[in-house]
């Protein structure tokens, strides 16, 4: 009977616990600690090594007042200082802040002010860039020195350095488990567009059940070795610091990437694991020969963004890469929607398996739903691989909101679902395929043409390492494609040429008519910044 049932107690504590990713660096400190957790340089840590420094930087914020709510923004590249923040900060009831390394003062700044940052952790070698950041503010943060002897040149701007931090607290080994797994985690501030970023707050519940569902998704076994090329300012680096912690991995970090350490750094460590932008597997399938490195087993790389072009991927396979695409935002924690694969495609034509590698896929297994509605109505649109419609989520990695933007969280998460702004079309098989941003798409003479449709077939030219297509006005169609294209190095193409080349990968209507060559402007996620191209259009200089 359901009264038998409701009447066992819910004991916190002991059959009820809040779900927190601190927990997974309790657990390899237990079970693995002499385990390598952290490779960087010529310096290694083993998970109790690990375990203790976090410990010493919880309980040192915890001396300089940091308590439940209050920001800790960091600016630092992939080092262990970072990764171990991601624990640290969490554990002395802080919020975690870590901050684009790419951004301008003026944005800094912003960051900083908006988020309420008490405390600064930052690197000296971006000591240039935050002084000037922290003139702007009118109540500056204490600022705490990462002191690097990798760093490239900075100064010192604090009052101690992340070392000292590490000494001062008290010792007492709290390892800080949150009151309620609805506790903000961190807060990332959203890139890439236009206008102010907004500060998305990530909970311990999300990204807690972020890193089970990604080991069940990606099939990750004990002791990974996963190489950060994704930057941990980034979606907290999709998450996997917290996910390779889990499953007792061992985390390699560099301060550059570029595919001469990347490749040196599979061949060193044996890396099984590691995520990147299409562009920099395009960096790697294009690196010189001297360069490569093919391990004598199979790599596991997760990318996000546009989807590898086929040459790409053929390429990626030759180097032992297995290339599996991903889609999410920031206020999805990183990935949702992945491509999984179904063995039988392994037997298609490496064309045909691009093709499908395009398709986002399905949810990973921590998501409720994915699904693709009609704009006005609402309802889901027919599985046709052609309609377009936005792509709505629910699940436990979705934001908590807007960090002081209740107006914006609102329209974000309008109808009880979270609207991503994202345009894709649903295939028979339930698989999705991101099409465009609703704010990207083209409408030229009443027909809607994806700007990722396009740019796909730019991909293909031989010549072209990137592209982007943007609308742009035009007095009969109201707008047409323009495409950006930024060439391999060395080589020269003509505006012909490159629309002459569309013209036999697509429909007519759909080709760019006007085609700008540049080195195209992207965040340092490698994702191209849009909003900069749209500028020259505004302005008038294309």
């Amino acid at each position: 009977m359901k009264e038998c049932y409701d009447r066992l107690p819910r004991i916190e504590g002991l059959n009820h616990v809040q779900l927190t990713p601190i927990s997974f660096l309790k657990r390899a400190c237990d079970v693995y600690p002499d385990h390598e957790s952290i490779v960087y340089g010529s310096r290694t840590y083993t998970w109790h090594s690990t375990a203790d420094r976090c410990l010493g930087l919880a309980s040192g914020l915890r001396k300089l007042g940091v308590s439940t709510g209050t920001t800790v923004a960091m600016m630092a590249a992939n080092t262990p200082e970072l990764a171990e923040a991601h624990f640290g900060v969490p554990m002395s009831r802080g919020v975690l802040n870590s901050i684009n390394t790419r951004l301008d003062p003026d944005t800094i700044a912003y960051i900083l002010d908006h988020g309420d940052a008490q405390v600064l952790i930052t690197d000296t070698q971006f000591s240039p860039v935050i002084s000037k950041a922290l003139d702007k503010l009118d109540t500056r943060p204490m600022v705490i020195d990462i002191v690097d002897e990798q760093a490239e040149g900075g100064e010192r701007l604090g009052t101690m350095t992340y070392e000292d931090l590490l000494t001062i607290g008290d010792g007492t080994g709290d390892w800080g488990f949150p009151e309620s797994e609805w506790d903000a985690l961190t807060l990332n501030y959203t890139s890439g567009t236009s206008g102010r970023p907004k500060g998305v707050v990530y909970h311990h519940r999300g990204s807690y059940l972020m890193s089970m569902g990604t080991v069940s998704a990606w099939q990750i076994p004990k002791h990974p070795r996963y190489l950060y090329t994704v930057p941990m300012f980034h979606c907290n680096g999709w998450g996997h610091v917290w996910t390779m912690t889990l499953m007792g991995g061992t985390l390699v970090c560099n301060r550059a990437v570029n595919a001469e350490t990347i490749f040196r750094s599979i061949r060193e460590h044996r890396i099984t694991h590691f995520g990147a932008a299409p562009i920099v597997l395009a960096m790697l399938a294009n690196a010189p020969e001297e360069v490569r490195y093919t391990p004598d087993y199979t790599v596991e790389v997760m990318t996000a963004g546009a989807p590898p072009p086929s040459k790409i991927l053929e390429r990626s396979q030759r180097l032992g890469f297995n290339v599996t695409h991903v889609y999410g935002l920031t206020e999805t924690y990183g990935h949702v929607v992945f491509c999984d694969w179904k063995a039988q495609w392994s037997q298609l034509d490496i064309d045909r398996q691009a093709e499908i590698k395009a398709r986002q896929g399905v949810r990973f297994p921590m998501m409720e739903s994915a699904r693709v509605v009609d704009t006005r109505t609402g309802e889901d649109v027919p599985a046709d691989g052609s309609t377009m419609g936005e792509v709505v989520l629910q699940g436990n990695p979705v934001m908590k909101g807007y960090y002081k933007n209740p107006e914006a969280t609102d329209e974000a998460f309008k109808d009880g679902w979270f609207h991503s702004g994202d345009l894709a079309v649903l295939y028979p098989d339930g698989y999705l395929e991101i099409k465009d941003r609703l704010k990207d798409i083209i409408i030229s003479g009443g027909e809607n043409i994806s700007s990722i449709e396009v740019e796909s077939a730019l991909y293909k030219h031989p010549k072209v390492a990137a592209a982007a297509v943007i609308a742009k006005p035009d007095e009969n169609w109201g707008e047409t494609p323009c495409a950006f294209v930024e060439l391999k190095p060395g080589e020269a193409a003509t505006e012909d040429e490159i629309i002459d080349f569309c013209r036999d990968h697509m429909a007519g209507y759909k080709r760019p008519r006007h085609v700008v060559f540049l080195e195209l402007p992207k965040t340092s996620t490698g994702k191209i910044q849009k909003f900069k191209l749209r500028g020259l259009i505004e302005d008038g200089k294309v």
